[in-house]
């Protein structure tokens, strides 16, 4: 802290408190956080606030704590329902998942092309969907590649990394 402007310090350390409560730590008479939630925070600019590297470097690293804990959609992919009209109701709802994903920015004008990662999602929903001739497999998600842009708008790549993480298993149930 000091005379630069962070991010509020009271907005994050609810925040992190919040984020411990749920991992177990902490005090438990607070509403527990998802790995999403971490994702969307936002915090004002206050004059002496936490350095905004170091918070953004600190909530990745909760985020895959708390992803690792999690029982969240990601492990549907292994208890989908088995009647054919069932799983591709599953599958629409895991397109339209993929549809609503929204990534933070990356740090300091770096992260992946959004016009890349925003093409390639669109691929994985046609492919949810049955409504392409070219479906992605989940190898092809795992493998993909994408260019990083400097000094202009770019996904975090860790956000993009772990989403396609999880949609590379529900792909391997299509």
């Amino acid at each position: 802290m000091g005379m630069r402007s962070g991010y509020d310090p009271v907005e994050v350390d609810t925040l992190v408190g919040r984020i411990e409560a749920t991992l177990g730590r902490g005090t438990h008479d607070v509403e527990p956080v998802t790995a999403d939630d971490v994702r969307r925070a936002t915090f004002r600019a206050r004059r002496g606030g936490y350095h905004e590297t170091a918070v953004d470097f600190a909530l990745e690293a909760f985020v895959v704590a708390l992803e690792t804990m999690s029982k969240g959609p990601l492990r549907l992919a292994r208890h989908e329902p088995t009647g054919e009209m069932l799983r591709e109701e599953w599958f629409e709802a895991q397109a339209a998942r993929v549809e609503r994903v929204a990534f933070r920015p990356g740090r300091m004008g770096t992260g992946y092309n959004e016009d890349e990662i925003d093409a390639f999602l669109d691929r994985i929903v046609a492919t949810l969907r049955g409504t392409t001739d070219d479906p992605v497999t989940a190898q092809q998600v795992r493998d993909a590649r994408f260019s990083t842009v400097l000094l202009r708008a770019g996904y975090l790549i860790a956000d993009v990394d772990s989403f396609l993480a999880g949609i590379a298993d529900v792909l391997e149930q299509r």
